[in-house]
C-alpha cells in the first residue's frame, strides 16, 4: 500500500493514501475530538468538532478533518487559535449535548439560547440504522431550529426493540422518549 508523509502540529506522520486527516492523527496518537465520527459509519462531517487548519500550497485554510484526504507535504494545526475558537462556538452552539467536551475547551456555559433538546444533530442515529442495519427507519424532520430525528411510521415496534444507535448518541437519543 502507498504511503504519504504530512505534517500534523510539527510531527511527520506517515498515512496509507486515502486516509483521512482524523485517520493518521489518531494512528499517530494525536487527539482531535469528534461527535458524528464512528468506526462503523462513513464519514459524514456533521458536527465539525474534528476542524483542523491545513497549509495547502502554501494556502491556510480550514477543513473536517474526518472527510479530507492526507495529501503529500500537507501541513496540519489541530489545535491553533483559530481552530480552537470555533471548537468553542461549536460547543456553545450544540450545548447541552457536548457537555464532554466543555471543561476541555475552558467553556462554562452558552451564549446562545438553549434548544428543546439534547441532539447535536449529529446523524448517528440515522446514518446507523441506514449503513449498519439498512433498515432506513430514521430519518431528519425540519429544517434548522426545528430539525430533529424522527422514526418512518411503521418502524415504531421495530425501532424500539432494536434500540442498537441509544449507544451512540451523546444526548441519550431524543427519538427514543417518542418510541
Amino acid at each position: 500500500m502507498e504511503h504519504v508523509t504530512l505534517e500534523i502540529n510539527g510531527k511527520s506522520v506517515q498515512a496509507p493514501k486515502g486516509a483521512t486527516i482524523l485517520q493518521a492523527a489518531k494512528a499517530a496518537g494525536i487527539k482531535i475530538p469528534t461527535l458524528c465520527s464512528d468506526d462503523k459509519l462513513e464519514p459524514y462531517g456533521a458536527c465539525r468538532m474534528c476542524m483542523v487548519e491545513i497549509v495547502k500550497h502554501g494556502r491556510v485554510r480550514l477543513v473536517a478533518s474526518c472527510l479530507f484526504p492526507v495529501e503529500e507535504g500537507l501541513s496540519v494545526q489541530t489545535d491553533s487559535e483559530k481552530v480552537m475558537r470555533i471548537r468553542k462556538m461549536i460547543i456553545e452552539l450544540l450545548w447541552p449535548a457536548w457537555q464532554q467536551y466543555a471543561d476541555e475547551y475552558g467553556v462554562a456555559k452558552s451564549r446562545f439560547q438553549p434548544g428543546m433538546t439534547d441532539c447535536s444533530l449529529c446523524g448517528q442515529c440515522v446514518r446507523y440504522c441506514a449503513e449498519v442495519k439498512k433498515e432506513n427507519a430514521l430519518y431528519f424532520k425540519g429544517r434548522g431550529i426545528d430539525r430533529r430525528p424522527a422514526l418512518i411510521d411503521g418502524f415504531r415496534d421495530q425501532c424500539s426493540q432494536c434500540r442498537e444507535c441509544f449507544g451512540l448518541c451523546s444526548g441519550g437519543w431524543v427519538v427514543a422518549s417518542r418510541v
